[in-house]
């Protein structure tokens, strides 16, 4: 095996985070942006805001922190 293809690897298996409250790990979600300690994918909060849920029941429903709300935004 390559260095290449070592370092691929090991990207893949490395959750990374990408924005302050937003991670990715390819265990999770096939690797999509989720709030960093949950599995909520930032998708799924942004697409709830968008639909019309505040921000508090986004929070209640998901168990989220006001600021990984936020950051979920500000990723967005």
């Amino acid at each position: 095996m390559n260095e290449k293809a070592i370092f691929c690897d090991f990207y893949k298996l490395t959750p990374m985070e990408i924005a302050p409250h937003i991670v990715t790990d390819a265990s999770i979600h096939h690797g999509a942006p989720v709030i960093s300690g949950t599995r909520v994918p930032v998708s799924i909060v942004i697409g709830l805001l968008a639909g019309g849920m505040s921000l508090e029941e986004v929070m209640a429903e998901y168990e989220l922190r006001k600021e990984q709300v936020e950051a979920a935004l500000a990723y967005a």
